[in-house]
């Protein structure tokens, strides 16, 4: 926070999140391990959504929820490696920041009195994340890109307090940033008011494998069978590594690469050989 403390009840009380001795629904959102929020976070096989890869429920306060969902959508997005310089840097097909402000964007606006989740879903050619709040009635998206009309936060206190912790950096300026880190990385963005709420989409470039090469697949699919064969690629030009060491070298979770090291090993093209702490991974 951007103010001195030192207690939780100070922070609380300099936050306005406290009054006659007890918490407002603000600071429970926030902080409480007890928050009823729930975001459902899903991938879908193709552009609708008839068949789903994976689903998941997560439940929590704002800041453990922008955090779940924001790994979520970074382990299911297609991310290429440039080796064009002496460092590999990992490149992921929409900007992280722009999904990251998205999502505290989603929490930060939402109607809390609609019991209906914040969604996200990722689609094989876009990503959806859906807010049950209604858009100011007046104004359009567009009004607060282009910053000629003044903040209206939904839920000032959240606002404040995410603004304090620096996860938004001022009031009205999320639309904007999304759209200027979108259009600084190519990738179309597009928001939508509808009845039951507001959602941000962003349109999936062309997949690509994540060596950069020509396009393989689609999708989900084609960005997870990329990832796999790479990972294969890598194991067997420098076998005997776990996973700590494979995550650090490739610069991809440790969550991700057990997903694919359990695939290759249940499609016998990898074998772990020697202790849990001494061992790694073989090609078979």
């Amino acid at each position: 926070m951007s103010f001195p403390y030192d207690n939780p009840a100070n922070v609380l009380r300099k936050l306005g999140l406290v009054a006659g001795g007890r918490l407002l629904n603000a600071a429970k959102a926030l902080f409480s391990k007890n928050a009823p929020l729930t975001v459902q976070a899903a991938v879908f096989a193709g552009r609708d959504k008839i068949t789903f890869l994976d689903i998941q429920n997560y439940q929590g306060n704002i800041f453990e929820l922008a955090a779940k969902v924001e790994l979520y959508v970074q382990e299911h997005i297609n991310w290429r490696a440039d080796l064009s310089g002496s460092i590999r840097v990992e490149i992921p097909e929409i900007p992280v920041r722009a999904i990251k402000e998205a999502i505290i964007n989603s929490l930060c606006h939402r109607d809390f009195s609609n019991p209906k989740s914040n969604e996200v879903a990722i689609y094989r050619d876009r990503i959806e994340i859906f807010n049950p709040g209604l858009f100011p009635y007046e104004y359009s998206p567009e009004d607060f890109i282009t910053g000629s009309q003044p903040s209206i936060p939904r839920n000032p206190l959240i606002a404040e307090t995410l603004f304090r912790s620096e996860d938004i950096e001022k009031w009205g300026s999320g639309l904007r940033r999304i759209s200027q880190e979108c259009r600084a990385a190519g990738v179309k963005v597009t928001f939508t008011k509808i009845k039951s709420g507001f959602v941000v989409t962003f349109l999936r470039p062309e997949t690509r494998n994540m060596q950069g090469d020509a396009p393989k697949g689609g999708g989900v699919n084609g960005g997870v069978n990329g990832g796999v064969n790479s990972l294969l690629d890598f194991i067997v030009r420098k076998p005997g590594l776990r996973l700590p060491a494979l995550s650090d070298k490739l610069k991809i979770s440790n969550r991700t690469l057990e997903k694919w090291l359990t695939r290759l090993k249940n499609e016998k093209k990898i074998v772990y050989k020697g202790s849990p702490k001494t061992g790694g991974y073989y090609p078979v």
